[in-house]
């Protein structure tokens, strides 16, 4: 269990932090980063659920994701330790990516085939979604650069996890803008709409 009675300890401002394994190591590390990345996506996604209000299967699906990504981060602070105690250390399984994936499938089958690339905008709901969305995106980046590092001290179940999660960002933020989420469907890219001579 967590338990936070100090806000502020003084022992970073040195420019290091520590790991979940007790390590100091700079602010500008590679794990460090990732798991920055994945904390900036839960507050996108906690602006998503502010926006959500009066749909509460979506709310519920955000604050689920929301505490899912503080399993993500929580795996990434603890670098994989050769014969570490799976019942002392918390990492991503792979049920979550699948829980995601069906998420996907269930959101996105009344959805109507796309014929361009979706602007992220519309309702509030869509572009707060569509932010989270590319967020979610920077922190995969992230997290591959971390495992292209450290592949055997880091678990690639954290990138599948933020691979889908953009995925369903992106779906949901179709979602967002439909009737029934008070949106006028899909905001699309016309190519060269803006040029002489039009697309």
């Amino acid at each position: 269990m967590v338990k936070l009675t100090k806000i502020y300890t003084r022992s970073g401002d040195d420019g290091s932090t520590g790991l979940g394994t007790g390590d100091r190591v700079s602010k500008t590390d590679t794990r460090v980063e990732a798991y920055g990345a994945v904390d900036e996506a839960n507050s996108a996604v906690g602006l998503a659920v502010a926006e959500a209000t009066g749909h509460d299967d979506l709310t519920a699906l955000l604050v689920r994701i929301q505490n899912d990504l503080f399993d993500v981060g929580a795996d990434l602070c603890t670098p994989i330790s050769h014969g570490e105690d799976p019942s002392m250390v918390l990492r991503v399984h792979g049920e979550q990516t699948d829980f995601l994936e069906g998420a996907i499938d269930r959101y996105n089958e009344p959805l109507g085939a796309l014929n361009s690339f979706v602007l992220p905008g519309g309702t509030r709901l869509a572009s707060a979604l569509h932010v989270a969305r590319t967020v979610a995106r920077r922190a995969e980046r992230r997290v591959v650069a971390l495992i292209e590092a450290e592949r055997d001290r880091t678990s690639a179940e954290t990138a599948r996890y933020l691979n889908r999660l953009s995925d369903l960002l992106f779906v949901l933020g179709r979602v967002a803008n439909t009737e029934a989420y008070g949106g006028e469907g899909d905001v699309l890219w016309v190519p060269g709409k803006n040029r002489e001579g039009g697309s």
